[in-house]
């Protein structure tokens, strides 16, 4: 017997004789240890008013940025309009400038210099504006049995069933042959036109039926109507009829589909759920539903003491490849260009910096429970969810965040009175997920996940909770100001 056992033993016995003879301990020696989890209307009821005024601004931000390209467009007028300027790495940047630089128009990068020294550090909160979605192939445009279609990839990880019968926008960008560039949007606006994608009637379906949920529809079968009136006759009357469409509306020849950039979502506004409308449906949370907050925590941001940064990637749902994904150098070198910009060694500053990798969680969903393991799942209406880990199974694909980076954000948060609670992807067995935390640890920048836990993630149509988009909001202003 060691001995530590020894040891524990004596106490034990010494505690529960103690115990014994003290009765009970009071009811304030108990609510201090033990940690009690509150919603945000239970802990700071005051909040509802902000809360809701704040995210009419944030469904104003879903319906213009349905694509990364958008997002972006949008936050580099709000940026601007916050006193923003191009970054210039042969300026010379002093405390309280504010610099953004755009990433190819897919992903932008915002900061405002601080007053310490860079060596202490930066703030970096990351999060992603790209989704889940339908891409047009290179030669989308076919004619099959008098009806016009697209062919399409999906984008990232989707239920393949969820997008049939559903009204569908198309965006993108076509650079034509000659030179010019067009940028569509088409299905949003009152008067437009919206695309589909059609599903099988349930009296012949038996042999749909009869498949796993993931076969019923398959990815070449996510083929969008987008027409049916022939121009002349012919094979190919329609099609003819929809390019002759598009060439009188846009001047889109066939050949300029090929190298266009094009993208069905779904035609539907962001719209509040319930009788007291305290929910948000919206296309498009994960994961704009972190991206704004971030960003308008940065935009009310002063002067700060640490330099903060402020990232709005693309790629994340395909595993941020690409060269606006962030496994490519383009944060980096930007990173590196602040700190040589004020005369920093980037390896001290890295170091010395953290990060938010501000994705969404997947909120504790009763309908589901057998998916859940309750104890350690975040709850919509609970507030910001801080994930130790995310990945798969053993924590694959994880970078397991210290002890050390949660204290000091439990510390922040308690300081300025942010509602947070924690979270992970489902049961240990069941599946996982990943964020972008990964690509920032390989920086060597501690960083933790932490956001809005949603319900229907990947969906079509996902589920977000108000307090918790205002306590996103709420809990990037308390980091950043530390």
């Amino acid at each position: 017997m060691s001995n530590a056992y020894v040891i524990t033993s004596k106490l034990i016995r010494k505690f529960w004789k103690r115990k014994a003879e003290n009765d009970m301990m009071t009811e304030e020696q108990a609510k201090a240890l033990l940690l009690k989890q509150e919603s945000v209307y239970t802990r700071a009821p005051e909040l509802r008013e902000a809360a809701f005024a704040y995210c009419e601004g944030y469904k104003t931000f879903l319906n213009a940025s349905k694509t990364e390209r958008e997002a972006v467009v949008w936050a580099v007028r709000q940026a601007e309009e916050n006193g923003f300027v191009p970054y210039d790495p042969a300026e010379s940047y002093r405390p309280g400038d504010r610099v953004y630089q755009i990433n190819r128009g897919k992903s932008v990068t915002l900061a405002v210099i601080g007053t310490d020294a860079p060596e202490t550090g930066f703030s970096i909160v990351v999060s992603h504006i790209d989704s889940p979605r339908l891409d047009l192939k290179q030669r989308p445009l076919y004619e099959s049995a008098g009806i016009s279609y697209f062919k399409t990839h999906y984008y990232g990880g989707i239920k393949k069933y969820q997008w049939t019968a559903l009204p569908l926008a198309i965006h993108g960008t076509v650079l034509t042959e000659s030179g010019r560039r067009v940028d569509v949007r088409i299905g949003e606006e009152e008067g437009n036109p919206v695309f589909f994608i059609s599903d099988l009637m349930p009296h012949i379906a038996k042999d749909q039926y009869d498949k796993k949920l993931g076969d019923a529809i398959s990815g070449e079968g996510l083929n969008i109507i987008n027409g049916s009136l022939p121009l002349g006759e012919g094979n190919d009357a329609v099609k003819l009829g929809v390019l002759a469409l598009l060439h009188e509306k846009y001047g889109i020849a066939e050949a300029d589909l090929r190298t266009a950039e094009l993208s069905a979502v779904p035609a539907q506004k962001a719209v509040d759920v319930g009788f007291d409308a305290s929910m948000i449906a919206a296309y498009g949370q994960d994961d704009r539903v972190c991206a704004y907050p971030s960003l308008t925590a940065l935009l009310e941001l002063q002067t700060p003491a640490r330099t903060c940064v402020v990232v709005l990637a693309d790629k994340e749902e395909i595993g941020s490849e690409g060269v606006t994904g962030l496994r490519s150098a383009a944060l980096k070198h930007f990173l590196i260009s602040l700190c040589e910009n004020r005369g920093a060694d980037y390896k001290v500053v890295f170091a010395a910096s953290d990060c938010l990798s501000a994705d969404v969680g997947g909120a504790y969903d009763p309908c589901y429970a057998d998916a859940y393991e309750a104890v350690n799942s975040s709850y919509m209406n609970h507030g910001v969810a801080v994930m130790k880990y995310t990945g798969a199974r053993g924590k694959s694909g994880s970078s397991d965040a210290s002890a050390e980076l949660l204290a000091k954000l439990a510390s922040i948060f308690k300081k300025h009175g942010i509602v947070w609670q924690t979270g992970e992807y489902g049961k240990v067995d069941q599946g996982g997920a990943g964020t972008v935390a990964t690509e920032i640890a390989m920086l060597n920048i501690s960083v933790v996940d932490t956001g809005v836990p949603i319900l229907s993630m990947h969906s079509p149509v996902e589920l977000a909770a108000k307090a918790d988009i205002y306590m996103m909001h709420r809990a990037v202003k308390a980091y950043f100001a530390g």
